[in-house]
């Protein structure tokens, strides 16, 4: 297989790793969540604390469990970089949806994810999200911002 034969088979496989993550997300399905991630993953979310570990899907489950309905999930301008058995993506992310309390969250995030290949399969190892902030000396999230 020549190199780019290769790069073009892993980005295909991220992809198909991407959308099924991004269905267990969107149907709430703590489990598979977990499943795509490595045993080893860290997480740098948009919730304290600064970093995580790999979240055990009870955990995950009651946060899914604060929303009503399914969690909206949009991915734009993906780019993934693959190699052999490293790669990473970078995307900005739309999340979305209904909580129980009747709150209606619809931000944009940057999102980027590392990816090892373990056992033949792509495993996230790696999340971080972000939102810029206001440097005007409010430090506010600026969760207005659309691309």
């Amino acid at each position: 297989m020549t190199t780019e034969t290769g790069r073009a088979a892993a980005e295909t496989q991220i992809r198909k790793v991407i959308d099924d993550w991004l269905n267990a997300l969107r149907t709430k399905d703590a489990d598979r969540v977990v499943s795509f991630q490595a045993a080893d993953h860290t997480h740098f979310s948009l919730a304290p604390p600064l970093m995580s570990q790999r979240p055990d899907a009870k955990s995950l489950q009651a946060w899914f469990d604060t929303w009503k309905g399914p969690i909206g999930h949009e991915i734009r301008d993906l780019k993934i970089v693959a190699g052999e058995d490293t790669a990473f993506t970078t995307s900005l992310v739309r999340m979305s949806g209904t909580k129980n309390d009747g709150e209606k969250p619809d931000l944009w995030f940057r999102g980027t994810l590392g990816f090892r290949k373990v056992a033949g399969a792509w495993k996230i190892v790696h999340e971080h999200e972000s939102v810029p902030f206001y440097m005007d000396g409010s430090f506010k999230a600026a969760v207005d911002l659309k691309p």
